[in-house]
C-alpha cells in the first residue's frame, strides 16, 4: 500500500512563502485565502454573498480585512512559519473552522491524502467533508481558469527553436497509483525570447500522445521552426516528423549517458572525452571528421557505441547548420530540464497526486512563473545571429 505524504497547513505556507519571486503561487494564495474568508462568513452568518441570514444579517466579505502577506513571508523567512500561518488564517471564533480552512488550504496547493478527515470542533460538533470537498473544489476551480487561460493561449509570432521533454510523476487512478508523463515544450520565439509554450499530461510518452500534443501545439498557432532538440525515444522522435517536420537535433546529454551505460567503468573516461571533442567542434566539418575518428578507435574495443554513433551521426550533428553562437544552447534539452527539476522540486513534495488536474495546476503554476521571468528578463540569442535564421525561414516560404 503506497504511503501518503501530508503536510501541515504552517509547512505549506512556509513551502509558499519561502521561494523568491513567486507572483503566480502567491497572487494565487491570496485569492485562496480570500475565498476561504468568504465562505467562514457565509457560514457564520448563515447567508451567502448578497443574503440576509434568519437574523437580519448581511453576508459582507469587502468589510474582512485582507492578509498581509509581506508580513507573512517575512515572519516565513525568519524561520517562524506558525507566525506566518497565524497571519494568513487569523484565530476564528471557533476552532474547527480554522481547521477546516487549512485543509482547504492544503487541497488547493496540491498536498493531499488518500481522504480530508473531518474536524473535531467544541461542542461535539463535527465539520462535514462534503462541505469542505465543496469548497475546495471551488476554489480549485477558480485555480484551474487561471492555468487553462495560459495553456491555450494563442501562439503568435515565429519560433524558430522548440525543446521537449517529459518527466514521470505519480498520479491516483482509483485505487491504484499510476506513473504518467507530464510533457513540457519549450521555444524561442522570433523577439529573442524564451516561452514554455505547451505543458500536458499522457497515459505515458507514446506517439499517439506525442502526435496529439503537437498537433494542439499547431492548432494554436506553433509557425516557423527550423529545429526541434528533443530525446531519442521512438514515439517522440516519429511524432516530430509526421506532425512537425522540423530538422531534429538529438539531445548530447541523453545521447551521452547511453553511450557511457555500454561501457566499463574504466572505459567511461575515454569515451566521455571523445564524444565531447565530436559535440564541441569548430565546425559541421571538423565534427565529421572527429566522428570518422571515433568510429575507427571504437569499432573494436566497444562495437556497440561506435554502431550507435554512427546511426545518430547526422541527428547529432544538425546543430552545425545553425549560427555558431547558438551552438551551446541548441545541443541539449539541458535548458529544458532545468525547468522540469524546478517542476520536480514542488511535486516531490506531493509525491502522489490526487489526480491530473492538481498535478497540472502545480506545474504550471511554476511554469507561469518561470515564463514570466523570461518575458521580462534579457534576450536569449543575440538579435543579428537569430535575424538570420528568420531570414533563411522567409526564403524557405517564398
Amino acid at each position: 500500500m503506497a504511503e501518503t505524504k501530508r503536510m501541515t497547513a504552517e509547512q505549506v505556507v512556509s513551502y509558499l512563502l519561502e521561494e523568491e519571486g513567486l507572483d503566480f503561487l502567491r497572487e494565487s494564495l491570496t485569492w485562496v485565502v480570500q475565498q476561504l474568508m468568504e465562505a467562514e462568513v457565509s457560514e457564520l452568518v448563515g447567508a451567502a454573498h448578497g443574503e440576509r441570514g434568519p437574523r437580519g444579517a448581511a453576508h459582507a466579505p469587502q468589510r474582512l480585512p485582507r492578509p498581509d502577506l509581506g508580513d507573512a513571508r517575512r515572519r516565513a523567512r525568519a524561520g517562524d512559519p506558525e507566525a506566518a500561518a497565524r497571519q494568513l488564517l487569523p484565530e476564528l471564533p471557533r476552532a474547527a473552522p480554522a481547521q477546516r480552512a487549512s485543509a482547504r488550504l492544503c487541497r488547493a496547493g496540491g498536498v493531499y491524502g488518500r481522504r480530508l478527515d473531518a474536524q473535531g470542533r467544541p461542542g461535539g460538533r463535527v465539520a462535514r467533508a462534503a462541505d469542505l470537498e465543496s469548497e475546495a473544489s471551488r476554489t480549485c476551480a477558480g485555480l484551474d481558469e487561471q492555468v487553462d487561460a495560459f495553456r491555450n493561449r494563442p501562439l503568435e509570432g515565429s519560433y524558430p527553436y522548440l525543446w521537449l521533454d517529459a518527466k514521470v510523476e505519480k498520479v491516483r487512478d482509483g485505487d491504484r497509483v499510476v506513473r504518467k508523463a507530464l510533457v513540457l515544450a519549450y521555444a524561442v520565439h522570433e523577439s529573442d525570447y524564451r516561452e514554455v509554450i505547451g505543458l500536458d499530461l499522457g497515459e505515458a510518452e507514446t506517439e499517439a500522445f506525442m502526435r496529439s500534443f503537437l498537433r494542439w501545439l499547431v492548432e494554436r498557432g506553433l509557425v516557423g521552426g527550423q529545429l526541434v532538440v528533443s530525446d531519442a525515444h521512438a514515439g517522440l522522435k516519429k511524432a516530430i516528423a509526421q506532425v512537425l517536420g522540423f530538422r531534429w537535433q538529438r539531445c548530447s546529454v541523453h545521447f551521452l549517458r547511453e553511450a557511457l551505460g555500454h561501457a566499463r567503468r574504466e572505459q567511461q573516461p575515454m569515451l566521455a572525452a571523445l564524444l565531447r571533442l565530436i559535440f564541441t567542434a569548430d565546425d559541421g566539418d571538423a565534427a565529421r571528421e572527429l566522428v570518422g575518428n571515433g568510429l575507427d578507435r571504437l569499432r573494436k574495443p566497444l562495437p556497440k557505441i561506435a554502431e550507435l554513433l554512427e546511426e545518430a551521426e547526422e541527428d547529432l550533428l544538425a546543430v552545425y547548420a545553425f549560427p555558431a553562437d547558438h551552438w551551446p544552447k541548441l545541443r541539449s534539452t539541458n535548458p529544458l530540464e532545468r525547468v522540469n527539476c524546478e517542476v520536480g522540486r514542488r511535486t516531490d513534495v506531493v509525491g502522489i497526486f490526487p489526480n491530473d488536474r492538481s498535478l497540472i495546476r502545480l506545474a504550471a503554476g511554476v511554469v507561469i512563473e518561470q515564463n514570466d521571468e523570461w518575458l521580462v528578463g534579457r534576450r536569449y540569442l543575440s538579435n543579428h545571429s537569430l535575424e538570420a535564421v528568420l531570414d533563411r525561414e522567409r526564403q524557405d516560404n517564398i
